[in-house]
């Protein structure tokens, strides 16, 4: 009778709970932002992790908060995000923060700078290293609210004409590259370009650019660089583990209810992880389809990568003595890095090494 008795008074509970929640909902205001995003909708990963947000919000407040998303170039250009945002012409943006470095290049620190962090660094930085409330307190003064929302994962070196088997190579490459990075390989003789994702294609294609860069073989080839760019090389030392983000106007997330600011945040993170998995999972089909077409995969050689780490350190050191907001976040991010870097290679990079040996003797032996 006990259990009976309990068993009934427990189903009252949840019916009363099923009650409860559209009551609730019900009291919640019918909120409609517009979200301006920096990519094309023809990149379905990076522009969808936007798109992600919007139908968890949507789905979790009974379709009461709305959020419109609209493609670079719909309502602003994609560099314009940051100041359609601070300046409430949309509620919200979702871009990389390293396309602002003009305003400030502590920007540059929320997404990616020349060999940082990789993804789960970044994100464990952001998230429980102390990361996000640093950067809170910088975006305060562009009136924004930031939120991790997306990483691409390490990215590709990039689409060259040419091979490039030294520093040399590099002096007056047209290069088109993102953030910071500009200004590190500019140290060994390139010039950046900072061209929009969708503009890219034709830059290459006409020769206004000798050499670009995006993200990955997924979008790369979506975007068809391989046609016009016959050397594929890696890694994107610059962007080891590129975060994007989500901005919203501070006015704007004041004026949410604690419910939705919940919701708008649990659906950042979702997308944040969604993306990360997409790209992991796609991007071998890719590359592999890449290579069979003709495209030639090149490692960058180590005497570049040294000259570009020795530039970079260099750049961030110089900035820092300038510039006391990048000094202040980039000395936190720097010892953060150091620590990772130690644990990473006990575990992580022991047992990754280990299986890639594995796997290539395993290939060798079939032949």
């Amino acid at each position: 009778m006990e259990r009976r008795s309990f068993i009934k008074k427990a189903g009252v509970g949840v019916a009363a709970g099923a009650v409860a929640a559209p009551a609730l909902a019900a009291e919640l205001p019918t909120i409609k932002w517009r979200l301006a995003s920096s990519f094309p909708k023809s990149l379905d990963t990076i522009y969808g992790g936007a798109d992600v947000v919007a139908k968890r919000v949507a789905a979790a407040t009974g379709g009461k908060f709305q959020i419109q998303v609209f493609a670079a170039g719909e309502i602003v250009p994609g560099p314009g995000v940051l100041d359609a945002v601070k300046d409430g012409t949309v509620e919200a943006g979702h871009t990389c923060s390293y396309y602002f470095v003009g305003k400030d290049p502590t920007f540059a620190i929320d997404t990616a700078i020349p060999f940082g962090l990789n993804s789960r660094q970044q994100t464990a930085w952001m998230m429980e290293g102390g990361g996000l409330e640093l950067f809170r307190e910088f975006f305060k003064d562009y009136n924004i609210y930031n939120i991790p929302c997306g990483n691409t994962g390490a990215q590709m070196g990039g689409w060259f004409r040419k091979e490039i088997k030294t520093v040399e190579d590099l002096k007056g490459l047209k290069f088109r590259c993102g953030g910071f990075a500009g200004q590190v390989l500019a140290r060994l003789g390139v010039v950046p370009q900072q061209i929009p994702g969708g503009d890219i294609y034709p830059a290459l294609e006409k020769g206004t650019i000798d050499a670009a860069e995006w993200i990955g073989p997924y979008d790369d080839q979506k975007l068809g660089f391989n046609k016009v760019a016959k050397y594929y090389y890696y890694p994107g030392f610059w962007e080891g583990g590129p975060q994007i983000s989500l901005y919203v106007n501070q006015k704007n997330w004041a004026a949410l209810p604690k419910e939705y600011q919940t919701i708008l945040e649990d659906a950042c993170l979702y997308a944040h992880a969604e993306m990360q998995a997409r790209y992991d999972a796609k991007n071998p089909t890719a590359l592999k389809q890449l290579v069979g077409s003709g495209t030639q995969l090149r490692p960058f050689p180590n005497e570049v990568m040294a000259a570009a780490f020795k530039a970079a350190n260099e750049l961030y050191e110089e900035t820092a003595a300038a510039n006391p907001k990048f000094k202040k976040i980039y000395e936190a991010w720097k010892k953060f890095r150091d620590e990772q870097l130690q644990w990473f290679a006990v575990a992580e990079n022991r047992y990754d090494n280990f299986m890639q040996a594995t796997r290539s003797a395993s290939a060798k032996a079939k032949k």
